[in-house]
């Protein structure tokens, strides 16, 4: 079972989270907080495995309220679920420690994915945002589409050569008989690969 803590200081996403989770055998809510202070005060005798952590809020904000994890409670992943998607933001927040970023109107399904695959120790950011970020990489550095890249396995690299061409998730799947869930797999590592280059640190 995947502890959860919601931490946001809009009751109704609380409420909607909540319901979602409640919906999956393998999430339990055991914790809700309206500011960072809150659920400082709470761990101790609160345990979870991972926070669903706003980014703007009153009071400690999800920044600081990240390192602070990092530095309290190590064990505790953090997931940050933001209407910000600004890379500066993104990227000081994952330096900080956080292992996944997820803006808020990101689909019930995905949401559920990043906290599953957060809990299993993976990094995640939600499709909307690598999508951008590869772009950008792709505008910036657009010889990747025919030189190979440092890092990036030959799987990699052919799907970042498509997503070049503008095709989709589901078209590159089409094009190389897989599924959209290994290429969605694989345009996740391709970002954490590539993170560095696009995210300020």
């Amino acid at each position: 079972m995947i502890r959860l803590f919601l931490v946001d200081d809009h009751a109704i996403l609380r409420i909607g989270l909540r319901t979602l989770f409640q919906q999956q055998a393998d999430l339990q809510v055991v914790g809700e907080a309206e500011t960072g202070e809150q659920l400082l005060a709470q761990l101790p005798t609160t345990p979870c495995d991972i926070v669903l952590l706003d980014l703007h809020m009153p009071g400690l904000d999800g920044l600081a309220t990240t390192q602070r994890l990092r530095a309290e409670f190590p064990t505790v992943r953090v997931l940050i679920l933001s209407m910000a998607d600004h890379e500066r933001a993104i990227g000081q927040v994952l330096a900080a420690g956080a292992q996944g970023y997820v803006l808020k109107n990101a689909g019930h399904d995905e949401i559920v994915v990043a906290v599953r695959a957060v809990a299993a120790g993976k990094r995640f950011l939600c499709s909307e945002l690598g999508l951008t970020m590869l772009e950008k990489v792709l505008t910036e550095v657009p010889e990747v589409t025919t030189q190979p890249v440092s890092g990036l396995t030959m799987r990699e690299q052919e799907i970042l050569r498509l997503v070049a061409d503008g095709l989709i998730t589901a078209q590159i799947a089409d094009k190389l008989f897989t599924s959209p869930r290994t290429v969605e797999t694989h345009r996740q590592n391709i970002m954490e690969k590539l993170a560095p280059r696009t995210l300020p640190r």
